[in-house]
């Protein structure tokens, strides 16, 4: 809908982000430098790799109930983003960890390499709940729309999913033995 308006009228995107209440984009300079600081190398705990997968997936999760918790489509839109976080899930974390990511046992902390992926999911979720609130503001109608509610759930579910498994795969590199007793390196 968004899209199509500004395709049609690109005029338009002044209006629409001039009306955009001034909270709004300091969230997005928040979350902005959130993403960005992982793009750096750096050390973290277990507590921290936990922390931001379950703070991105309860700010999912809260967009798609405020947005469509009153559709009459809410229980379809709920099981399409469970669905769509585990299948997410369980792909990204059957993937390996990035290259040079270590777990030390002894001080409980991860060695990370700087990631776009993190940013990259930020910005996806804020731009999909930016989007669906200008969509809903110009057609609240969308709110009922089925195909509309499905596609969201599933994209937010989607996001959830990615910080989640990816979260996993640390989780799983600090929990799993190592042959070395103190380290385990994935390469």
């Amino acid at each position: 809908m968004l899209f199509q308006l500004i395709a049609q009228q690109p005029q338009m995107l002044g209006s629409i982000v001039s009306h955009t209440p001034v909270w709004v984009w300091g969230l997005l300079a928040a979350l902005l430098a959130l993403g960005f600081s992982q793009l750096r190398a750096r050390n973290v705990g277990l507590r921290r790799v936990t922390v931001m997968p379950a703070t991105m997936t309860a700010y999912s999760l809260w967009g798609t109930v405020s947005v469509f918790g009153n559709s009459q489509h809410f229980a379809s839109v709920l099981l399409a983003w469970v669905a769509a976080a585990a299948v997410t899930l369980a792909a990204c974390a059957l993937l390996t960890a990035p290259a040079g990511t270590r777990y030390d046992a002894a001080s409980r902390r991860f060695a990370m390499p700087g990631s776009w992926v993190p940013l990259a999911l930020i910005a996806g979720i804020f731009l999909t709940k930016y989007v669906v609130g200008v969509d809903l503001a110009m057609q609240p109608s969308l709110a009922q729309d089925s195909q509309y509610t499905l596609v969201v759930a599933a994209l937010y579910g989607a996001f959830s999913g990615i910080f989640m498994g990816r979260a996993a795969r640390l989780w799983w590199l600090a929990v799993r033995p190592s042959a070395s007793g103190s380290s385990t390196v994935i390469a």
